[in-house]
């Protein structure tokens, strides 16, 4: 089996390379959207605490490991490995499963919300599934990416 730098585009970047390579430039777009979902269902009231307490959940997780593979990419600390590889994988993947099911979560949360909420309440909450739905999104991509890079590694 060929090393994953003889194997053409299948290693992770190190330094500033993250910022420039495609799957792992979307790194900075999760990371917005997701610190936005974070910030709008914290402040937002949601008829069933369940669910919102599921949302901050994978929103505070997502946003403090996307953090953390950034800093961990950023100073190089995956060495090359093909396991770092795999970690990218299974982490964007679990991570896209997260985000569909708060995204699902917090949609039908606002579809029932019912009297006592206020329109900015409701409007707060359309926001957040928008941005939750765009995190989804993103998070599959570069799962679909990761999952290219591992096979190919």
């Amino acid at each position: 089996m060929a090393p994953a730098a003889a194997s053409g585009g299948s290693t992770l970047p190190s330094g500033f390379s993250v910022f420039t390579t495609f799957p792992d430039l979307l790194f900075i777009f999760e990371f917005i959207f997701g610190g936005l979902v974070w910030i709008l269902v914290a402040s937002s009231l949601v008829p069933w605490p369940l669910v919102q307490g599921w949302v901050m959940f994978v929103s505070v997780f997502c946003f403090v490991a996307t953090t953390s593979l950034i800093v961990l990419y950023l100073i190089g600390a995956h060495g090359g490995e093909a396991s770092w590889v795999t970690l990218d994988a299974a982490y964007h993947c679990t991570a896209a499963l997260f985000y569909l099911s708060a995204s699902v979560l917090e949609a039908l949360a606002t579809i029932t919300m019912q009297d006592g909420f206020t329109y900015r309440h409701y409007h707060e909450n359309i926001a957040a599934v928008v941005f939750s739905y765009v995190a989804t999104l993103l998070y599959v991509v570069h799962s679909v990416l990761s999952l290219i890079r591992w096979k190919s590694s």
